[in-house]
């Protein structure tokens, strides 16, 4: 992978009420390239669109990859990557930090009728998690339009000292100040 290859990292910062995304576009060689901000609606079905119209608006071509901070922002307002993946034309990976026994449970608890049955349904669509150790931590990965050994490289990759992709924890420094400077 060449040091100009660029990702975009996505992360999210709840609101009471909105979501606050931030997508990141950053070099391999760990050079911040560029930003953009969206929102979403806190405990809504609206993440995907988010996340299609952040890259659409930045209008950048020479990004190669989707790098998502999970899959379930603004309280499991869930992303279907596959669609991700396919509208953009872009591979695109959900990374989570941590391990999880998955969101069934409390989509189940937290949800009643036809909002539990469509997070369900796009919950269990999702491709499977799968445990990569990158450096000195475990990450968790989902990835549409890539397969699983282009995952692990990219993920590797663009995390400088092994854990958390350096796309992913720019966008999630900058949704944080984002929030904050809003609301």
């Amino acid at each position: 992978m060449k040091s100009g290859s660029r990702a975009l990292g996505i992360a999210a910062s709840d609101g009471p009420k909105r979501s606050y995304l931030c997508g990141v576009v950053v070099r391999a060689d760990r050079v911040v390239d560029g930003a953009i901000f969206e929102t979403c609606t806190v405990g809504g079905t609206d993440a995907t669109a988010a996340v299609v119209r952040l890259v659409t608006q930045l209008a950048r071509p020479d990004v190669r990859w989707i790098l998502l901070s999970g899959i379930a922002p603004a309280w499991f307002n869930i992303i279907d990557i596959e669609h991700v993946s396919t509208v953009t034309k872009t591979p695109t990976i959900s990374v989570s930090f941590e391990e999880s026994d998955g969101l069934t449970a409390a989509i189940d608890r937290e949800f009643d009728g036809i909002e539990k049955q469509q997070r369900l349904d796009q919950y269990r669509k999702l491709p499977d998690r799968i445990e990569r150790t990158i450096g000195d931590e475990t990450l968790f990965l989902r990835f549409a339009g890539i397969n699983m050994e282009t995952a692990t490289q990219v993920s590797r990759r663009f995390a400088p000292t092994g854990g958390r992709p350096e796309p992913i924890r720019v966008a999630r420094m900058m949704a944080r100040a984002h929030r904050r400077a809003i609301e």
